[in-house]
């Protein structure tokens, strides 16, 4: 149809892509009168490129690289001011290694349930083989990416310090399974599917996830140039409401096998359906041999209000950022960081349907441990453990004062 509204919407092949290739593949989007072509990218700097640049209309965007390139803190040095109305997944990526450090870590399946004892077996590794001459080396998928951050903390918290004692680089999601048959890295944190792809390949062992570091940690969003975002307001609540539906389709169980199928084609992801399922499913194969096992609260992407933005998940993030040197620690840079989230577009776009709308923008991070009513404005709202591993909380507040403790 010509009176269609047309999104050009960036992604690469992980998994939590799938709310809106559910909205395009469905019907979804269509009804709520939106047309969505998405373009696919092997790596998040291009994703972000075409954003930045106009090629697209929306990207599928790591949080964190949100944040740096709209206060200008990327590589590229020129901000662009982005907008995230709309969150599309918390947590969903796994810690991976090699199996020869999983055979020097003695990862088995009765440890993967101890992240904190896994966290300091490989501190202990890693302090090792730095003194012998060998760091290991360690993939993430981009600098200004929660993989980073996540790992940096688990690794800072278990008791080695990830820019000494480890070498971290940068490699995109598709080629990790190749990184580390070559022997190029010794262990990742990638989304899914790419973690159960070198599983499958017997080139890695799952040792943690990044659910177990932060449990419901802020993923990847939809992230809009702002100055689109003003222009086309209400062709962008039209699209978060076709999210937010997708959301429904994603979250039934039901659905599972055939979004898998959705996404195996190769226009998406082009990889197995049964090995991208077991994220839709919160279930992961740790190695090879493993038969599929249930990980709790692996990856979110719609219960619990996953796609609000709280802007207290932006200010944490930016805590991160500050304190690997990737951000200057200062209450504007958090007010910065904490504006790129748009709680009140999400709400503006959500009202009057079914959809659970908190009352608070931001809430202390880390300070759920068993399941909880939060204030709403509409619907019921029952938020599970959002805890660290460290037992640590972030008060959105006092920024500073955490940024102190960090550094104790």
């Amino acid at each position: 149809r010509s009176d269609m509204t047309h999104f050009r919407i960036g992604f690469l092949p992980l998994v939590d892509a799938v709310l809106p290739i559910v909205a395009h593949e469905s019907g979804i989007a269509q009804k709520h009168g939106i047309s969505i072509e998405m373009v696919k990218d092997p790596s998040w700097a291009t994703v972000r490129d075409r954003l930045v640049y106009g090629q697209t209309d929306a990207a599928h965007l790591l949080a964190p690289l949100a944040i740096a390139t709209s206060l200008g803190l990327d590589q590229t040095k020129t901000s662009t001011p982005l907008a995230a109305p709309f969150m599309l997944g918390l947590n969903g990526n796994a810690i991976t290694v090699s199996p020869r450090v999983a055979a020097l870590l003695a990862a088995n399946r009765n440890s993967f349930a101890d992240v904190k004892q896994t966290g300091m077996r490989l501190a202990a590794l890693a302090k090792t083989s730095a003194a012998e001459g060998r760091k290991l080396r360690l993939a993430v998928v981009h600098r200004h990416s929660s993989h980073n951050y996540m790992l940096r903390y688990w690794l800072a918290a278990s008791g080695c310090d990830p820019e000494t004692d480890v070498e971290i680089i940068v490699v995109p999601p598709p080629f990790i399974a190749d990184a580390l048959k070559s022997g190029e890295v010794d262990g990742s944190c990638v989304g899914e599917p790419w973690s159960s792809v070198a599983v499958a390949r017997g080139v890695g062992q799952i040792i943690a996830t990044t659910a177990q570091i932060w449990s419901r940690g802020v993923e990847k969003l939809l992230a809009f140039r702002k100055s689109l975002l003003n222009e086309r307001r209400d062709e962008v609540e039209a699209l978060l409401r076709a999210l937010h539906e997708a959301g429904h389709f994603v979250s039934d169980p039901a659905n599972a096998m055939n979004v898998a199928d959705m996404l195996a084609r190769p226009d998406y992801i082009d990889q197995p359906a049964a090995l991208i399922a077991r994220a839709l499913t919160n279930r992961l194969a740790l190695t090879q041999d493993d038969a599929e096992q249930p990980v709790r609260d692996f990856l979110f992407l719609h219960q619990e209000a996953a796609n609000f933005p709280w802007r207290s998940q932006a200010m944490w993030l930016y805590s991160q950022m500050v304190r690997w040197g990737h951000a200057p620690g200062t209450d504007a840079g958090f007010a910065a960081a904490a504006d790129v989230f748009r709680p009140d577009i999400y709400r503006a776009a959500l009202e009057g349907t079914d959809a659970v709308m908190p009352g608070a923008s931001a809430k202390v991070e880390g300070a759920i441990r068993t399941p909880t009513g939060a204030a709403t404005v509409s619907g019921r709202l029952i938020l599970g453990p959002d805890s660290f591993f460290d037992g640590r909380n972030f008060d959105p507040d006092k920024p500073m004062d955490y940024l102190a403790a960090q550094t104790q």
